[in-house]
């Protein structure tokens, strides 16, 4: 009860992702939207939701009960609408923009809701580059964790600069070697302490569920799962392109490795598209109950475990919405801490499949390396 309550005052009360960690790139291939694609998704930090742009789809819904993400992206769709690439830049590339209060004052707020008017006239101290967390992607609960463990890092000069390494060669072998050098500092015994206490997997979005999960495959817990994360993205996939990764090391992007929609190349193109982004803050059945149609994709992200764990009715009665709400052909994304799809209630079976082709893949080549497994449901 103490662990759940903890969770629920974290995501309650803060902004926790202030970044999408779930790689674009795989999901596109998976879903391949078209200009008829209706999409419903988590919103998460909204970075995708964008990427998803640049293939047109005709509607993209976000949905989250957290309404601090809905009004992160809401902040982003405003830049787009109302700045210019200058500006996006500094608020999502550097992190950090000295014209942030302006910029809100004379042209943002007029394309959000009343809630993330308010909620960004109190925060938009965290774009200022001041204080001791000078990158906006240090702040929020995700951030937090992420700012005290890289400045613990490079308080170790050595350490500091094979990271910078790894991060610049093109050699996947040189780069291991580099990772293997430092590991034993990354995972000090302090870190694995802190790795499996339930305070910083809640300010890290894991629920009791998927640290359960964690510990159930790995004898030291979220440690062992964090562990085979790192290895598989610092040894066996190139850093080079890693914007997930390097974002949190450096505390910000740059051109070339960086999201899709923080690029000058296609800021033109989404600006005209980010009309067809809406957000709701709901739960997914309640946005589903309230917003009836015949949806053509839904990016689940990893929510569905928690469900599993703690609510199966809910995770029964989401899925019978998603059914009931999706037109022939429809493709359902979801991603887990768990290696295999046994959460998945049966009864889903009779109305279409789970298709493996490209999944390995996919999975294998996604930059951020976190989850355990990807599965990909298509209505009949």
């Amino acid at each position: 009860m103490i662990k759940k309550k903890i969770f629920q005052k974290i995501h309650g009360g803060n902004l926790v992702y202030n970044t999408c960690w779930e790689d674009p790139r795989c999901d596109r291939s998976l879903l391949q939207f078209d200009q008829e694609s209706k999409v419903v998704m988590l919103t998460s930090a909204g970075c995708n939701a964008l990427d998803y742009l640049l293939d047109s789809p005709a509607s993209i819904d976000c949905v989250d009960m957290n309404p601090r993400q809905n009004a992160l992206l809401q902040l982003k769709c405003a830049i787009f609408k109302h700045g210019d690439h200058e500006a996006l830049s500094g608020f999502f590339g550097q992190g950090r923009f000295a014209s942030a209060p302006a910029i809100l004052k004379d042209a943002l707020q007029y394309s959000m809701d009343d809630f993330s008017n308010a909620y960004w006239k109190k925060q938009i101290g965290i774009f200022s580059g001041k204080g001791l967390r000078k990158s906006f992607y240090y702040h929020g609960s995700a951030g937090l964790v992420a700012f005290l463990f890289c400045n613990f890092l490079k308080t170790d000069p050595k350490v500091a600069r094979t990271i910078h390494a790894m991060f610049e060669t093109d050699d996947v072998f040189q780069q291991r070697i580099l990772y293997y050098r430092i590991e034993p500092v990354i995972l000090n015994r302090f870190a694995l302490w802190a790795l499996n206490t339930h305070l910083i997997q809640s300010m890290l979005g894991v629920p009791t569920s998927q640290q359960d999960m964690a510990r159930e495959h790995f004898k030291d817990g979220m440690t062992g799962y964090f562990r085979k994360c790192l290895r598989k993205v610092f040894t066996e996939l190139t850093l080079r392109d890693n914007y997930f990764w390097r974002l949190y090391f450096f505390g910000k992007y740059s051109e070339e490795c960086s999201p899709n929609y923080l690029k000058s190349a296609h800021f033109g193109a989404l600006k005209t598209q980010v009309s067809k982004i809406s957000t709701h803050t709901s739960t997914l059945s309640g946005f589903l109950n309230n917003h009836p149609g015949q949806y053509s994709h839904f990016i689940l992200l990893d929510h569905q475990d928690w469900l599993a764990a703690n609510d199966k009715a809910a995770l029964k009665e989401e899925w019978e919405l998603i059914l009931e709400n999706s037109k022939p052909g429809a493709k359902i994304l979801l991603r887990s801490a768990a290696p295999n799809r046994e959460f998945v209630p049966d009864f889903i079976e009779k109305y279409g499949s789970f298709h493996d082709e490209n999944i390995a893949e996919q999975h294998f080549a996604d930059r951020v390396g976190t989850y355990a497994s990807t599965h990909l449901f298509i209505k009949n």
